[in-house]
């Protein structure tokens, strides 16, 4: 019985900590300042879930936040949802938060817990979302607006980006190491 009782609390746990995930994604991604590609704090709260939650959690709050999204909740950038948001020239860059977590739960799972292996995991997580995004905006630009040569793109989405993701990669993992002791492993 007693077993029972404490793989529903692992559960519930799991449960609720997905979708504190996938909230404080959905806050942070309303933190924003309107360019081309919106600078907002959603890569700081996709590496912080990540870091604090594991790959497994943080991955799940990931999908979690992008479903969400696509069912009409105004949880990306500027208060927007639908499927508009995700098949737009900026969905790609959505998509490649839930491929960062997938990367980083494969990096944690082959490679171990140790701090390396963690920020280099976000790191290759983050050049797959700079890599998926840029080609994503690059088809649907040149659907919609006509052709865009890749610099240009990269100049628009992802050198001013650089720099502040690799920041707010280093604040989330800050932060996620001083709640540590306060988050259960299970």
């Amino acid at each position: 019985m007693q077993n029972t009782y404490s793989t529903g609390i692992s559960r519930s746990l799991n449960l609720a900590f997905t979708a504190l995930g996938a909230v404080l994604i959905a806050v942070c991604s309303w933190i924003s300042i309107p360019t081309a590609v919106p600078f907002t704090m959603q890569t700081f709260a996709v590496f912080f879930v990540l870091l604090a939650l594991g790959g497994r959690r943080g991955t799940c709050s990931i999908l979690v936040y992008i479903l969400l999204g696509a069912a009409g909740m105004p949880v990306f950038s500027n208060f927007s949802a639908g499927a508009g948001v995700l098949f737009g020239a900026t969905g790609g860059y959505i998509a490649g938060f839930l491929l960062t977590g997938l990367i980083y739960w494969l990096f944690t799972r082959l490679f171990g817990q140790k701090t390396a292996v963690r920020v280099l995991g976000l790191l290759v997580g983050l050049l797959t979302l700079y890599a998926f995004g840029t080609l994503w905006y690059l088809a649907v630009y040149a659907r919609t607006q006509g052709s865009a040569g890749l610099f240009t793109v990269l100049s628009w989405c992802v050198f001013p980006f650089v720099v502040p993701d690799l920041i707010k990669l280093e604040l989330a993992l800050l932060l996620a190491r001083r709640l540590a002791p306060a988050l259960p492993r299970f």
